[in-house]
C-alpha cells in the first residue's frame, strides 16, 4: 500500500459520505448474490464509520468503458473513489499504456471535483499467456499511477483467490462466496485506515 494524505470530505447536509467502488464483474459480483459481492461485504464494516459504499460494477467493462461513464458516475458528491478496472483489458491484450491513459483521466476526473474524493486505486495482474514483458509493463501501472495521482493503492485484489479453485466460480475466474470475503478482507486493509481517520455520524 502506497501512503497518501488524504482526509474524506464532509457529504452535503443530512447524507452519509459514499464510497463509490467503480469495477468489472469481480465488483458488480457476477455468479453470486449482490448481498456476497465484496462492496457489499465492505458495507457492513464501513457502516461502523458511518459510511455508505456503492457498488457501481458492471460485467465486462474495459477502462474505456469506465471512463466514458465516469462522468455520470461522479455527478453526486462522493468522499471516496474505490477503482477496480483494466482487468478486462489485460484478458484482451489491450496495450498497457492505453489502460494507463484511461485510468489516469478517471482519477483526473474524480480529482477535480469539489471538493475532490480520497481516491483508492485497486491494481490487477495480467495473466501469463501474454508474455513476461507485457504482464510487468501491466502490473506496473497501478502503482505508477497510484504514486503519481496520489492515491491508496491496493496492490491486487485476487491476492490469494486467484487461481485457488475452492475460492473461486467453476469458470475460475470469478470468486465465489468465500472468494468475495477474502477480496473485502484484502479491500479493507487499506480502506479502513482512510475511512477510520474521520468519523461520520449516520443522519
Amino acid at each position: 500500500m502506497l501512503a497518501a494524505a488524504c482526509v474524506p470530505p464532509p457529504p452535503p447536509t443530512g447524507t452519509r459520505p459514499v464510497v463509490l467502488a467503480v469495477g468489472t464483474s469481480l465488483t458488480a459480483g457476477f455468479g453470486v448474490d449482490p448481498s456476497q459481492a465484496y462492496p457489499a461485504l465492505l458495507q457492513s464494516r464501513a457502516d461502523a464509520f458511518g459510511y455508505e459504499v456503492r457498488n457501481a460494477g458492471v460485467s465486462g467493462e474495459t477502462s474505456a468503458g469506465a471512463l466514458r461513464r465516469i462522468d455520470w458516475l461522479l455527478q453526486r458528491p462522493v468522499a471516496v473513489l474505490l477503482l477496480e478496472t483494466g482487468a478486462n483489458d489485460g484478458l484482451r491484450g489491450q496495450p498497457p499504456e492505453a489502460t494507463r491513459a484511461n485510468i489516469r483521466s478517471m482519477l483526473d476526473r474524480a480529482r477535480r471535483q469539489a471538493p475532490p474524493p480520497c481516491l483508492v486505486l485497486v491494481g490487477m495482474e495480467a495473466l501469463p499467456n501474454l508474455g513476461a514483458d507485457y504482464t510487468r509493463r501491466f502490473r506496473a501501472l497501478f502503482p505508477e499511477l497510484a504514486r503519481e495521482q496520489g492515491a491508496l493503492l491496493v496492490p491486487f485484489l485476487l491476492e490469494g483467490v486467484g487461481g485457488v479453485a475452492a475460492l473461486n466460480q467453476p469458470d475460475g475466474i470469478h470468486p465465489n462466496p468465500e472468494g468475495h470475503r477474502r477480496l473485502a478482507d484484502t479491500v479493507w486493509k487499506v480502506l479502513k485506515p482512510l475511512l477510520a481517520g474521520r468519523r461520520y455520524k449516520t443522519p
